[in-house]
């Protein structure tokens, strides 16, 4: 990882945990993706951005796998999301294959355009929602 990209990355998460998620995961409405914590063994909520496609969900992870909850789901495919204030379970895919810019463009503006200005290793992730 560059200089540049390792800075970036600091800042983000440094920001996104002590500040942006503790304050964003409490608001109702927000979409909130859960995940099991791969050594503790319990419940960690993100904010993220994303969009419902039918059965799944649609985000991007601007770190990739250096992202928390995506070695969180490497380690447990099962999640839950809150959307509009409900829960649904899913099953989380990494699809490294898919073009995550691309899938950007179809995601919330807002959102999609933090995850373009600070990611420095895209990832795309479909969650399969079985309720």
């Amino acid at each position: 990882m560059s200089r540049l990209a390792d800075l970036r990355f600091r800042a983000a998460t440094t920001f996104q945990r002590h500040v942006g998620n503790p304050v964003l995961r409490r608001l109702p409405l927000q979409t909130v993706l859960e995940t099991t914590g791969r050594v503790s063994g319990r419940p960690r909520q993100t904010p993220v951005g994303g969009r419902r496609v039918g059965d799944s969900f649609w985000l991007v992870s601007e770190f990739g796998e250096k992202s928390q909850y995506v070695r969180n789901i490497k380690a447990d495919p099962r999640v839950r999301v809150r959307l509009r204030g409900r829960w649904h379970n899913g099953t989380a895919q990494l699809l490294p294959d898919d073009d995550p810019v691309a899938r950007l463009r179809g995601l919330p503006r807002l959102n999609s355009a933090g995850v373009r200005a600070f990611g420095t290793h895209l990832l795309t992730i479909r969650v399969d929602l079985t309720d």
